[in-house]
C-alpha cells in the first residue's frame, strides 16, 4: 500500500502526469482509501513541492509541472472522494483584480491549495469587487492576486465593497502578488500576506485554524 502511495507523491514531485493517472487507478482498484491517496500522495507530495521552492531547488515552471499532474490525480480522485463524503478542509475563491489580467500566480496558487485538498472557486482575472462580493457566501478565503501596482488599489476597493456588502465577517482575505507587501496588507485591512504561491497554503491553513 504504502508504495503506491510513495509512487504517486514522487510522479507529482517530478511532474509526471502518466505516472500519476496510472498509479492513483492502481490504488483504487486496491482499495487504498480515496483519503488517504489524497494526504499521503498529492497534499505530501505539493508540500514537498513547496519545500523545494522555498529552498530555491524548484522554480515557478517546476512548480506549474508539478501541479499539473497533482490536478491529473485530482480529477481521477474527486468522484471518489465526493463518493466517500469526504469534506475540503475550506473553499477558497481567488482572482486576480480588476483592471489586472495576470494569471499565471493566481493559476499557481489555485493548485498548491488544491492540492493541499481546498476547493477552489477561480474567478478568473480583471475581477470587479462586486464579483467576490458575490462569492463571499459561498467561499471561507477570498484570495486577490494583483502583479501591477497601478491595481492594488482595487485589493482594497473589494475589501470596502465587501464591507459595505455586510460580507467582510463572513471571510479571511488573503492578497498576494509581486508588488504586495505584509504592511499594505495591513494599511488596506486584509486578513492575511501570501509572499508567494507555495506559502499560500499554510497563510490560508492559519486563518481558518487548521
Amino acid at each position: 500500500m504504502e508504495t503506491f502511495l510513495q509512487e504517486i507523491c514522487d510522479g507529482v514531485v517530478k511532474g509526471e502526469v502518466r505516472t500519476v493517472e496510472a498509479k492513483v487507478q492502481e490504488a483504487l482498484q486496491k482499495g487504498i482509501k480515496p483519503k488517504e491517496i489524497l494526504e499521503a500522495g498529492l497534499v505530501n507530495a505539493m508540500a514537498e513541492v513547496g519545500r523545494r521552492f522555498e529552498n530555491g531547488e524548484y522554480f515557478v515552471p517546476d512548480m506549474l509541472i508539478s501541479a499539473r499532474a497533482m490536478q491529473a490525480g485530482m480529477t481521477m480522485l474527486k468522484p471518489h472522494l465526493i463518493e466517500a463524503k469526504i469534506a475540503a478542509p475550506g473553499k477558497v475563491a481567488i482572482g486576480t483584480v480588476k483592471g489586472d489580467l495576470h494569471d499565471i500566480g493566481k493559476n499557481l496558487v489555485g493548485m498548491m491549495l488544491e492540492g493541499a485538498g481546498f476547493e477552489v472557486l477561480d474567478l478568473g482575472t480583471d475581477v470587479a469587487p462586486e464579483k467576490f462580493v458575490a462569492a463571499a457566501d459561498q467561499v471561507d478565503v477570498i484570495a486577490l492576486s494583483a502583479l501591477l501596482t497601478t491595481t492594488m488599489s482595487n485589493m482594497k476597493a473589494t475589501i470596502d465593497a465587501l464591507q459595505l456588502a455586510g460580507k467582510r465577517s463572513k471571510v479571511k482575505v488573503v492578497i498576494g502578488g509581486a508588488p504586495v507587501t505584509e504592511a499594505y496588507t495591513q494599511q488596506i485591512g486584509a486578513d492575511g500576506f501570501a509572499p508567494d504561491a507555495s506559502r499560500s497554503v499554510a497563510v490560508t491553513k492559519a486563518l481558518l485554524g487548521i
